[in-house]
């Protein structure tokens, strides 16, 4: 059992110490250099005390005090840096949402997926997380599918609105503080252009107005690009002064919706949208500002450019997550290469859906395959298997302290796969101690996997998820039928009469039913057909 007590209990160096998040000072027993790059074989070796205080709202695991720091992959900086938040107590991120243009595919669901466990890392460790996460119901796109269909742009994208934000809450993912859409903030977004007007950093011409690039000096430090070494983004327009300057509001064209302005009627840019909702929620500075990879430019450059250029000091992190590929290709409509998230629950359940999409690191690109996946649902009905284990024979497991390689792991720009890691390595030595009859050492291991899958959304026994456990909701009616089938199994060997108890197993197994005797008796579990 020492592998389990190495993991569930506290350090015991008289180096470290434990301190609060909110101020949040390094802990004594790690370098600067070392908390700054922290090396994921050392998170073994890393075990910093755990002190527990009360759950975080709507996440399920204790928080948990420990003497590192969360460290944040900053694209802007291109380094870790030790998050900490505008003001105390409080984390404020903005995550650009989908363009509602149709069906979800599995690469939306990873970027929801990747901030939402973001969120509840910061939830869990004693932030009081907002959360704004946009819905762009206008854009070229939007208008061309709605056209070529024949159908309203609105109705299109509020069509695709609910498709999107039904998949989001199907995966697990908690429901954004506000969830603003583009056409509830052109007021805003002709305030913006406005003082960008004024300060000589935007122009009006043919009824667009556009971004003068060059009048802003920091441009493209954001995507680390030399403005004199850009190409133009955009197609030319004779109202420009420069080519590479983007457009921030189009004029109006006939059959599109539009707006009254100064400069004219017209609509919103992509790029104007995203910095005026941001401001409107979050204030003129906040803390992290998150999106797929793809965005870093221009549409994110062009965000910062513009916001900071309005004098809004803007986002203070920046987040990218990989794309999720096939053939190596990034997923997208534009290629019809995707894969969507309805089509996908037809293959394995929400649960095993979200596992695979955040068991890889965040800022790793996830090239899709049937293989994978299916690697995926076995490791996630490991940890099930376990639980359900542990709490036929002893009850339910309450919540215990997160083992400190998970809390390592996550400190370390959330480094979930060292994170599941440390919950497959409890997981092993739980069965060990169950299998062996030490069930208080199994039910502690149970609690602390219950906590740390908690924090990444996946506990299989919170509530959540046991209308899709095949230990539950879904095998209410098999749940009595394989009991009695077991029961007529035990009585058949009882007598040793085995042909009809191994007629028992053999029906069990038709309908795909695996048992395991173990010395607290047989275990069932469904197998995937």
């Amino acid at each position: 059992m020492d592998a389990l007590v190495n993991c569930l209990s506290p350090g015991n160096s008289n180096q470290t110490v434990l301190v609060s998040r909110h101020p949040r000072p390094r802990g004594q027993h790690l370098t600067e250099a070392f908390a700054a790059e922290l090396d994921l074989a050392a998170l073994a070796a890393a075990t910093p005390p755990a002190g527990m205080i009360d759950a975080a709202p709507g996440v399920a695991g204790p928080r948990t005090i420990v003497g590192v720091s969360l460290h944040l992959y900053d694209t802007a900086t291109r380094s870790r840096r030790e998050f900490v938040s505008l003001r105390a107590g409080t984390a404020s991120i903005y995550v650009c949402g989908a363009t509602v243009q149709g069906v979800p595919h599995i690469g939306h669901g990873r970027g929801a997926l990747n901030f939402d466990v973001l969120r509840r890392w910061l939830m869990a460790t004693g932030y009081d997380v907002v959360y704004i996460r946009n819905v762009t119901d206008l854009d070229d796109k939007i208008l061309a599918k709605a056209a070529e269909a024949g159908r309203p742009w609105w109705e299109w994208a509020y069509r695709y609105e609910r498709a999107f934000e039904d998949a989001y809450t199907g995966l697990g993912c908690l429901p954004p503080s506000a969830l603003p859409r583009a056409t509830g903030h052109v007021t805003q977004m002709v305030e913006l252009t406005a003082r960008l007007i004024e300060r000589g950093h935007a122009y009006a011409a043919d009824g667009d107005v556009y971004f003068s690039v060059a009048s802003f000096d920091d441009y493209g430090a954001l995507s680390g690009q030399r403005l004199d070494e850009m190409c133009p983004g955009e197609s030319a327009a004779p109202g420009k002064r420069d080519p590479r300057d983007f457009t921030m509001w189009k004029g109006a064209k006939p059959g599109e919706p539009s707006w009254p302005t100064p400069w004219g009627p017209g609509r919103p840019g992509w790029h104007l949208e995203c910095s005026a909702m941001a401001t409107t929620y979050l204030g003129p500075e906040f803390d992290i500002h998150g999106g797929g990879l793809d965005l870093v430019f221009p549409h994110h450059e062009n965000e910062r450019a513009q916001s900071k250029a309005a004098g809004d000091r803007f986002a203070r992190y920046w987040l990218h997550n990989g794309w999720v590929t096939l053939s190596g290709e990034k997923m997208s409509k534009t290629l019809g290469n995707t894969l969507s998230i309805p089509a996908t629950l037809r293959r394995v359940r929400p649960v095993e859906l979200r596992y695979y999409l955040i068991a890889a690191h965040y800022r790793s690109a996830i090239e899709y395959s049937d293989a994978a996946l299916d690697e995926a649902v076995t490791a996630y009905q490991r940890i099930e298997s376990f639980l359900h284990r542990v709490r036929e024979c002893c009850g339910t497991p309450e919540l215990q302290p997160w083992c400190a390689e998970f809390i390592a792991a996550m400190d370390d720009d959330l480094g979930t796969p060292a994170a599941l890691a440390a919950i497959h390595h409890t997981v092993h030595a739980g069965n060990i101690a169950l299998d062996a009859g030490d069930h208080t050492t199994a039910v502690e291991a149970a609690g602390s996997v219950r906590a740390m899958t908690g924090v990444l959304g996946l506990d299989p026994l919170d509530d959540f998820w046991r209308s899709t456990s095949p230990w539950d909701a879904t095998s209410a009616a098999l749940e009595l039928l394989v009991d009695r089938l077991l029961t007529e199994r035990a009585e058949a060997r009882h007598r040793q009469d085995y042909a009809t108890a191994d007629a028992a197993r053999e029906q069990l197994l038709a309908a795909g039913i695996t048992v395991e005797d173990t010395p607290d008796g047989p275990v069932w579990t469904v197998k995937r057909m």
